[in-house]
């Protein structure tokens, strides 16, 4: 009798042990907090200002200590210039968003700002899905004229903030910069669209500058400017399947605007394709002294659909032709591997480096590349650029 009630009483204990860590584990899986910003008064009707309830539902999300979901259901949000500004009590924020953002169609409202949407001082924030409506297309019409316009916001930009997903978001129209990282460290984009005119201005896609281990993934970009720019101090930089076009390339630069700047390396570009863009693969720096870098670059399985310039060092950069330095660049650009890169050009350069007479190009070297040019092999120029080629190279390699 006394085991059989000693079987019951472990039985009892062992159940409620079992309960107890059955409700511990499903309450750690449970949905993180969710602040719906409708909550707050948005509404989404596309007219009226729900700038304050995005920033109150924000204010909660940063306040709250546990993980946090700021939901934006389907319709469009019109708003105005926002902040999303930390320290933050957690560090899991996820912004989840059904509907569009828009900005307000006149573009006076926030065209001097550096930007519309800004995180700044953040960790572990997420951006899932959803569109942001720059409404930029006024201003660019703005900057044909020649008129006195604003020089346009970047649509959103994380600075100064740590371990930021940017996943299944679309970015439209900018009234300049699409998205931009800067100061920040362990930031992925994928599966981002970016779409704005073939001749809008200065509506760079992705723009990197001052930041470490930013990867880009399975994106596609079309726009007016860079798809990607890499700007100075960006290290550990992972670029992967983006499709670009139309657009300006994937630039590293423009570099050696100031004499005094940080330099780039450590950047790979690899399984992307440009169809239709003025560059493929480009490094560009101004003629000027500077004590920029770029090195240990790799471009690698790239695919060119008729692109002005595929291959590109351009360091004699003054996009204007207006009040050009005239100097030798004083960016060195070393380490520079292009490796399985095929494809048409639109003109009969397809290989241009176009180095500094005081800081060569070294160490450039051209692997398994066949370009061509009306269905004939393209020709290559180069001026005080040193390297290597190997595997089929076309057009012929002019490194020295």
């Amino acid at each position: 009798m006394k085991n059989d009630k000693k079987l019951i009483e472990n039985s009892m204990n062992y159940l409620v042990c079992l309960l107890i860590s059955i409700l511990f584990f499903t309450s750690s899986l449970a949905s993180p907090v969710t602040y719906n910003v409708i909550s707050f008064g948005a509404k989404a009707d596309g007219e009226t200002d729900s700038s304050k309830a995005f920033l109150d539902a924000w204010a909660e999300a940063c306040d709250s200590t546990e993980a946090v979901t700021m939901y934006v259901p389907q319709g469009r949000f019109l708003v105005g210039k926002v902040e999303f500004k930390g320290e933050c009590q957690n560090n899991d924020i996820t912004l989840r968003i059904d509907g569009t953002l828009v900005a307000p169609s006149d573009y006076n409202i926030f065209g001097n700002a550096d930007n519309w949407i800004l995180f700044e001082h953040v960790n572990g924030v997420s951006i899932n899905g959803g569109t942001l409506d720059g409404q930029g297309s006024g201003l660019w019409t703005c900057k044909k004229t020649g008129k006195s316009c604003p020089s346009g916001a970047t649509t959103l930009e994380f600075t100064n903030s740590n371990n930021i997903l940017i996943s299944g978001l679309t970015s439209v129209n900018s009234q300049m910069f699409h998205i931009v990282i800067n100061e920040c460290n362990n930031v992925k984009a994928q599966g981002v669209k970016v779409s704005a005119s073939g001749n809008s201005p200065n509506t760079d896609g992705i723009h990197v500058q001052s930041s470490s281990g930013v990867t880009i993934l399975n994106s596609r970009i079309g726009t007016g400017d860079d798809c990607v720019s890499i700007g100075p101090g960006t290290t550990n930089l992972w670029i992967e399947n983006v499709a670009c076009g139309p657009g300006h390339g994937i630039s590293i630069g423009s570099l050696g605007k100031e004499q005094e700047e940080a330099g780039v390396q450590n950047v790979t570009v690899k399984t992307v394709t440009f169809t239709g863009t003025q560059n493929g693969v480009r490094i560009k720096s101004w003629g000027r002294p500077s004590t920029g870098f770029a090195r240990n670059i790799l471009f690698q399985h790239v695919i060119m659909n008729n692109v002005d310039n595929p291959v590109i060092i351009d360091q004699n950069y003054c996009p204007d032709e207006k009040n050009c330095p005239g100097q030798a660049s004083g960016v060195k650009i070393s380490d520079v591997t292009y490796q399985d890169i095929h494809g048409t050009s639109a003109t009969e350069v397809a290989v241009k480096f176009d180095c500094s007479s005081e800081n060569p190009c070294s160490g450039i070297t051209l692997d398994d590349v066949n370009l061509t040019y009306k269905n004939e092999p393209a020709e290559a120029l180069c001026s005080h650029a040193v390297g290597s080629a190997s595997g089929f190279v076309q057009p012929n390699s002019c490194l020295v």
